[in-house]
């Protein structure tokens, strides 16, 4: 990452676009009703995705910026459960034409606090419901300080196909700095029993820029990691909102490493990895050479969405549970946050969509344009402006910051294709910003660009 970029472009607050426009830009204007419409609209191919929010863990790891709940009750998740079944059932009864279900994502919190009959018994509805791909992956999120081994052989005889488990730092001091103590042993036992409940796809998940979090920790984390051979790895950055996320409060922002720093970490990590032969997919993203991840972005068939970077191509995102997202081919929409709210509209036999957003033409046209750039690090400006039916240079023209960023050298535009040279790939959200027509409203919500 060269330096004078670092210092031009770093601290910019950007949005992650795992969605175009971002959430913080859905309204009201898009509720129960309109939800409704856009279900029954769902043609009779569509294929879809389905994402199970799972809120609830055992405790709060103090860097968290999900929506969760703290319990030590099984009770709470199972009552949970119930609503989330009325959901899925209110759901497909407003579909005209049920979609083949391509991918299914639980999230949290922590799913895996599921009891493991629960569990099989909820994939087991949920195949009922829908008519599943002979291939559909299903991915599940994991603590591994929780995961017990009637839960691991559960979510092998549930044909789960892919584990997603949380690491963030190796670093005892770092662990101990963040509310979360977790030895590698652990780590490596959950591996272990995963595989050998025939679960083959294993993803670890890291975070730089925490406190007392150093390149040196940052290296040796993921040394550690390499030895658990897993598929794929996502690397984030740490976004402190304790104004947002009150429990983020309890870490110490002296201990903080600035902007100068957060990017040698990543930037140490990213080198280690794909220096043990890991590919670097689109911004924060790793996977081995023969991973299908990485055959799509070599394919330019990656995409983005909610989940990060995915091989999911399906028509339709059908989020379940409180302040999951969804995204139809029409715009995208959202339940409730709060668990009880979202549990009493559910249980009155309503939707709990509370906002969302109805996507225009224009936002089609630009949400096209991001996406490449998130996935490819390039994109054809013509092609895309002429399959929307839009003029490119008209297009180009209306970019102030295109010229500037050009100067600079993170990005180049040859004709009308846009490409970002490799030393600027860490700058590849200010160069997606540059089509984002909202961002002027919520920069203040997002994360730092590097």
């Amino acid at each position: 990452m060269r330096e004078e970029l670092k210092a031009l472009y770093g601290d910019e607050r950007l949005p992650r676009y795992t969605s175009y426009p971002a959430s913080p830009h859905f309204t009201e204007a898009v509720d129960a009703a309109t939800y409704a419409g856009w279900l029954r609209a769902l043609p009779a191919d569509a294929t879809a995705s389905l994402y199970l929010h799972v809120p609830f863990c055992r405790s709060m790891c103090w860097y968290c910026g999900c929506h969760t709940h703290i319990t030590r009750h099984a009770a709470p998740i199972a009552g949970y459960l119930a609503t989330l079944r009325r959901e899925v059932d209110l759901v497909t009864g407003h579909l005209h034409h049920r979609p083949l279900v391509r991918h299914v994502h639980f999230g949290g919190g922590t799913p895996t606090l599921i009891a493991p009959d629960a569990f099989r018994a909820l994939v087991a509805f949920l195949r009922d419901r829908f008519p599943f791909a002979a291939d559909a992956e299903i991915a599940v999120e994991i603590d591994p300080r929780t995961l017990a081994p009637a839960m691991t052989r559960a979510l092998g005889a549930a044909g789960v196909t892919r584990a997603s488990l949380g690491v963030q730092s190796f670093d005892p001091v770092v662990q101990e700095a963040i509310g979360r103590r977790q030895d590698f042993s652990v780590t490596e036992a959950a591996v272990t029993g995963l595989r050998a409940a025939g679960i083959r796809g294993i993803n670890l998940d890291l975070i730089y820029g925490l406190p007392h979090q150093s390149v040196e920790s940052c290296i040796e984390t993921v040394r550690q990691c390499l030895a658990l051979r897993p598929d794929r790895l996502a690397v984030f950055g740490y976004a402190h909102v304790p104004g947002f996320k009150k429990h983020q409060r309890r870490i110490d922002e002296a201990m903080l490493p600035n902007g100068a720093a957060r990017r040698a970490q990543a930037d140490a990590i990213a080198e280690t990895l794909t220096r043990a032969g890991y590919r670097r997919i689109g911004l924060d993203h790793y996977a081995r050479p023969d991973d299908p991840l990485t055959i799509a972005c070599v394919e330019g068939e990656l995409h983005r969405n909610f989940q990060g970077y995915t091989t999911d191509a399906s028509d339709a995102l059908i989020g379940f549970g409180a302040s999951a997202i969804g995204r139809l081919p029409q715009g995208h929409v959202q339940n409730d946050t709060v668990l009880r709210s979202y549990a009493e509209r559910i249980d009155r036999g309503d939707f709990a969509s509370l906002k969302g957003y109805a996507l225009t033409w224009d936002d089609r046209l630009r949400a096209t344009l991001i996406e490449r750039i998130m996935c490819d690090f390039a994109v054809d400006v013509g092609q895309v402006c002429r399959s929307h039916g839009q003029d490119p240079d008209v297009l180009l023209a209306s970019l102030p910051r295109l010229r500037i960023l050009a100067d600079h050298g993170v990005v180049r535009l040859d004709g009308h294709t846009l490409s970002i040279p490799e030393d600027a790939k860490p700058f590849v959200r200010n160069v997606a910003a540059l089509f984002d027509a909202h961002l002027g409203t919520s920069a203040a919500l997002h994360s730092r660009a590097a």
